[in-house]
């Protein structure tokens, strides 16, 4: 199976959101405490609900999960993860909308779901983060947009191959 085969065979795609709210020369990232991705630093996000545009989703995840209201952002990249089970078989695709907010109302506080903390941007634990975000993570940090495609086996956490372009 390759992004080629899969993204030939994907029907569909779980949308969702990822905001990283930086100042200056540090980033926000938040430790997952529960569900899918725990134990892992990330962004925060979530799914795109029925009925609200995927910006709309961003505002209302980076919210819930920091208690911050984003005032200004900006797309900067687009993430395509295919999954597949070992089989060759997809089993689910997500299409990831990623913003960087340079503007926000309020103080990051710690939900029962994520546990904020600032980070400089030369010193990103990568090693406790999604294994795809040592690829892309860096680019939009430097300012570039891009569209990263990954194709995961098993329970997500391998991956088999990935793709960056400019976006």
């Amino acid at each position: 199976m390759t992004i080629a085969d899969s993204k030939a065979k994907a029907t569909g795609f779980l949308r969702s959101t990822l905001c990283f709210l930086r100042d200056n020369n540090r980033i926000l990232l938040a430790m997952k405490k529960r569900g899918f991705g725990v134990g892992k630093w990330n962004g925060v996000g979530g799914k795109v609900k029925d009925g609200e545009s995927v910006y709309e989703a961003m505002v209302r995840e980076t919210f819930e999960e920091v208690g911050v209201t984003v005032k200004e952002s900006q797309k900067v990249a687009e993430l395509v993860f295919y999954n597949y089970d070992g089989s060759n078989s997809l089993d689910a695709n997500m299409l990831v909308d990623v913003y960087i907010a340079t503007a926000w109302d309020g103080d990051p506080i710690e939900s029962d779901e994520m546990a904020p903390k600032w980070f400089d941007l030369s010193n990103l634990p990568y090693d406790q983060m999604w294994s795809d975000d040592r690829y892309w993570l860096p680019e939009i940090l430097k300012g570039r947009r891009v569209r990263f495609s990954a194709l995961f086996s098993g329970d997500g956490e391998q991956m088999e191959e990935h793709l960056i372009e400019n976006y």
